[in-house]
């Protein structure tokens, strides 16, 4: 019996070394049913003459504006004929026999919403990244993910149900995409496959991670600096997962802490390192009006 089509989904902003990278891992997968799409999120030079060089029958989308994440992802999502869509990330790469595991729990597990597999970093070597998440607090809304720093002995090989999925890679059938919806693209960046858990969980599907399959995640450790961007888009999500996700007394006591503690100090923080930029960012993203965003992309995305 044939396996069931995989529609391996990625999305790539200038770097094109790391996508060519990334098809070239992607290339020596033992799996033999997948397809490939590439969307190309607005990157200053178009590159699909050099990524059809490496994988001649990959799909590849090409988006005029910078959808961000979601976005980008869900103008993919219309070109994927699997039973099963993986979203990755172009800067990571795969071990060879990643895919089947993955798959194989889909088979045997009839309410899986979403699977991730196990991540280490690139550099340094056997440094875990991801092996499962906490579920997050209903108050802070934050949570921990399992092994993160550790080194990979083997420890995490297990298959388990999890609070959180990691978005550099997440299987997800189609048909919870078709029920639940794509991806929310008002996030643009952060916040957005926290999101879309909870939903898919809310639908009563559950989430996993899956310890046999291995993905490489070329991600530092070190946390990235802070820019206004980021500021603008943590502050400004963590709010709207709140807004979107939480009820009743869960909800408003989270907000109450958003808005009377976390926003404060971060605010505070802003101001003794003498960044107005940030500062700025930070007070945008506490502004921000969801009500312009709701359900817009699940009524114009279709797999």
């Amino acid at each position: 019996m044939q396996n069931p089509l995989v529609s391996i989904l990625t999305v790539q902003y200038n770097h094109i070394e790391q996508t060519i990278q990334f098809l070239e891992s992607i290339s020596q997968i033992e799996y033999d049913n997948y397809e490939v799409v590439v969307v190309d999120n607005a990157s200053t030079e178009d590159a699909t003459e050099d990524l059809k060089k490496v994988m001649p029958k990959a799909t590849i989308i090409r988006s005029e504006i910078n959808l961000g994440f979601a976005g980008g992802n869900n103008l993919g999502l219309p070109h994927c004929h699997g039973e099963l869509v993986l979203f990755i990330n172009n800067d990571t790469e795969v071990e060879p026999d990643f895919l089947a595991p993955l798959v194989q729990l889909w088979k045997s597990t009839p309410n899986l919403g979403m699977v991730s597999p196990r991540i280490q970093y690139y550099t340094p070597k056997g440094i875990v990244q991801y092996a499962g998440a906490t579920e997050l607090s209903t108050f802070t809304l934050r949570n921990r993910s399992l092994g993160f720093g550790e080194v990979d002995n083997g420890q995490y090989n297990d298959t388990y149900q999890t609070g959180f999925i990691h978005g550099a890679a997440m299987l997800v059938p189609a048909s919870v995409i078709r029920k639940v919806g794509p991806m929310e693209s008002g996030f643009f960046l952060y916040y957005e496959e926290y999101d879309w858990c909870a939903r898919i969980k809310a639908a009563s599907f559950d989430i996993y991670f899956c310890g046999e399959a291995l993905v490489y995640h070329k991600e530092s450790m070190s946390v990235g600096k802070a820019s206004p961007l980021k500021t603008y888009y943590m502050t400004r999500n963590r709010i709207w997962f709140a807004q979107r996700n939480l009820k009743g007394v869960s909800k408003q006591l989270t907000l109450l802490y958003l808005y009377a503690v976390a926003l404060p100090k971060q605010l505070l923080l802003t101001l003794f390192q003498k960044r107005w930029d940030l500062f700025r960012a930070a007070w945008r993203g506490a502004m921000f009006k969801p009500s312009l965003y709701e359900n817009r992309n699940r009524s114009t995305t279709h797999i």
